[in-house]
């Protein structure tokens, strides 16, 4: 394989392989600080007891995903030299901002949270921990701010053959940026509840402190249904937009390779002929792609091949139809994860709010490997954000065969790939085995995790 392929395939790893922990580490931020506020309020230790046993799992994963990050940029300057100097005048003041600020803000008051419990008075104690939420989530901000601009850039001009810079406020304005921001943060949420209410049902299954999860479960549960009920409403004004910004992109994730006619069928399945440019068979729900692209039954949809046409006479010659079965296939896995976890969702809620969790011992089961079901959401949407922009690394101005190091070697982009798995895999084997040591361990009676010196000594340990 040539460097160019092999760097494709690193960025593709350690970007899925960081953004498992990432949702992951917002949407537990979140619960927990609900979680501890409702022991302020109410009073009741259950709460701060499931505040703090959540908090040393949020703890392994928060780890984590600080070294995958680090090494996620440590490839970017290694094997995308020449894309880093088309972007950094751009990507420079958001992602310094995100370190600087949002990330400084997160793990400084992590820190508090972690020594603060009986330190600190409840209200300052409590505030910690929502300001770590409020931090996680801002730092996806300008995280996505830049991931935007290669989507739809805005504010800037081209200097010396690179872009520059012209108008932050522009940068933060972008219309992609408001709409997949918050179907990042729903998502989000939506995987923080469903490792809640997964290893909330596990425990119940096995009768530890059923009180104490199943009060977790609910909160998880219900969390569950309204994030990943919005997460869906994010993503249809997602794919709307994606008809004004990048239609190629909409054209491939359904395959769609001439122009449809007044409407436009969504297709559920397809025997996708690359090659040939046709579709061998499909299944298709009549009107419904016009109802996701316009919100009513009519609206011509624009195919691949025509888009192609227009391209070649705005852009030059080249080929500007992205991967099309990965486009489609991850389009609908990420689809069918999100209506599963609804459909779970609301049987859970239905369950935790009657009181019957505890005689739905089949739908537990199911929910422990439904904690899946997010993960495969996230990735398959990220798969099909980055692959559908293919050719380009920031649309319309800077494509991705001209952005890879041009002194980098297939060799050595083989031996760092072949070196990060290896770290990936060490790194997923001792977080599986932490996580799965201290949910067998579970909530002692007494002595709430964190809370004791012991303990909290034990979780710090691993994490170093």
């Amino acid at each position: 394989m040539e460097a160019l392929d092999l760097s494709r395939w690193q960025f593709g790893i350690t970007t899925v392989y960081h953004f498992f922990f990432v949702p992951l580490s917002i949407g537990l931020a979140y619960l927990i600080a609900c979680m501890q506020t409702m022991y302020v309020v109410k009073k009741d230790d259950k709460y701060k007891a499931m505040a703090q046993f959540w908090g040393k799992l949020f703890l392994l994963n928060f780890a984590v995903g600080v070294v995958t990050g680090i090494m996620q940029e440590f490839q970017f300057g290694m094997n995308w030299a020449d894309y880093s100097r088309f972007v950094g005048a751009v990507f420079g003041g958001p992602l310094a901002v995100e370190a600087l600020v949002s990330f400084f803000l997160e793990s400084t008051f992590l820190g508090l949270w972690i020594f603060g419990w009986d330190r600190l008075s409840k209200k300052v104690h409590l505030a910690c921990i929502w300001i770590v939420a409020i931090g996680a989530t801002l730092s996806a901000l300008w995280i996505l701010s830049a991931n935007s601009f290669m989507q739809e850039p805005v504010g800037y001009t081209i200097q010396n053959g690179r872009a520059e810079m012209t108008n932050f406020f522009a940068l933060l304005g972008n219309t992609q940026l408001w709409v997949e921001f918050p179907h990042v943060i729903y998502g989000a949420l939506a995987t923080g509840s469903m490792f809640v209410t997964g290893i909330s049902a596990y425990q119940i299954l096995r009768k530890h402190r059923v009180d104490l999860f199943k009060a977790s479960f609910t909160i998880g549960i219900v969390f569950a249904l309204a994030a990943s009920f919005m997460t869906a409403v994010a993503g249809h004004e997602q794919a709307q937009h994606l008809m004004k910004s990048q239609p190629m992109k909409m054209a491939a994730s359904e395959a769609l390779w001439n122009t449809t006619g007044d409407s436009a069928p969504w297709t559920v399945f397809a025997r996708i002929d690359v090659k040939n440019q046709e579709n061998k068979s499909q299944i298709e729900i009549p009107y419904a792609l016009s109802i996701l692209s316009y919100n009513k039954l009519t609206g011509s949809v624009p195919g691949m091949n025509q888009l192609q046409a227009e391209y070649e006479v705005k852009y030059g010659p080249g080929n500007y139809i992205p991967p099309v079965k990965t486009t489609f296939w991850s389009f609908r896995i990420m689809v069918a994860a999100g209506v599963l976890m609804i459909l779970l969702s609301l049987l859970g809620t239905y369950a935790a709010l009657r009181n019957r969790l505890e005689g739905y011992r089949h739908y537990l089961k199911w929910m422990i490997p439904a904690i899946s079901l997010p993960f495969i959401a996230n990735s398959a949407g990220w798969i099909m954000t980055e692959v559908g922009r293919q050719p380009w690394t920031v649309f319309g101005l800077h494509k991705t065969e001209v952005g890879v190091s041009p002194l980098v070697s297939s060799s050595m982009v083989a031996t760092s790939l072949i070196g990060f798995m290896l770290v990936y895999g060490i790194l997923a084997v001792v977080f599986v085995y932490l996580i799965v040591h201290f949910v067998r361990k579970g909530v002692e009676e007494e002595g709430h995790g964190l809370h004791d010196r012991d303990e909290r000594e034990e979780t710090m340990a691993t994490l170093l």
